[in-house]
């Protein structure tokens, strides 16, 4: 009896099918090491900024609204990296006098001078993101803050932070945990931006905020993944 040989051309099957699994292998590697990586994931990621602007200051004690910085978080789809020259407004450079536009501000300060360096080059500063999704993940800011999430929802007490960290999972879970009870994350948008914000009594309830606006947030897969 014969003994059935292969055609030739399955060598070259083979080996290029095991070029397919290597390269598949690595893009799930891949994939999970982004998708599990500190910066996406973990609770309590906190890098080291350029200039140790302190949230807690500004946003607490001064109580200074997010948007005074963020800018666009009610009108796109990212909320907006201040530039040099929102904090120039109040960190002005002292003159050839030693005064500055704001007096009551320390211009002289160490701390600020990546902030006039950056103002007097025009060379951005360098921030560090602290809440970062992967790429193949789409995330509307203004979606959320004008149907009443709060910004206290997805980063925690900002206004108590020193430095800030990500306070929350950022999983898909996570998101899709609220998206099936969107209700007690919602709040009159007025005070969106008002982190210690709570309901008192004659404010409306998550779930008549929710019927009010129509909210019904998808659970559908190309929602997020687009």
């Amino acid at each position: 009896m014969d003994r059935f040989l292969f055609p030739r051309w399955v060598n070259r099957l083979v080996v290029l099918l095991g070029g397919v699994f290597a390269v598949g292998g690595i893009y799930a590697l891949a994939l999970g090491g982004v998708a599990t990586d500190p910066e996406t994931l973990n609770i309590g990621y906190q890098p080291t900024q350029p200039v140790p602007f302190s949230h807690a200051i500004h946003a607490g004690q001064l109580r200074m609204d997010c948007r005074y910085c963020h800018n666009t978080v009610f009108d796109a789809a990212h909320a907006a990296i201040p530039p040099t020259a929102t904090c120039i407004n109040c960190h002005s450079p002292a003159d050839e006098g030693g005064q500055t536009s704001l007096a009551a501000v320390r211009a002289d300060s160490d701390k600020l001078a990546p902030i006039h360096r950056s103002w007097e080059t025009g060379q951005s500063m360098n921030w560090v993101r602290v809440h970062n999704l992967p790429q193949f993940v789409y995330f509307n800011h203004a979606v959320h803050v004008n149907s009443g999430v709060s910004c206290v929802s997805c980063h925690g007490r900002v206004d108590q932070m020193e430095v800030v960290q990500q306070a929350k999972q950022l999983s898909m879970a996570w998101c899709i945990e609220c998206h099936r009870d969107p209700a007690p994350h919602l709040r009159p948008v007025e005070f969106v931006t008002q982190l210690d914000w709570e309901p008192g009594e004659g404010d409306p309830t998550g779930e008549e905020l929710k019927e009010k606006h129509h909210i019904n947030p998808q659970v559908n897969c190309a929602v997020c993944h687009r």
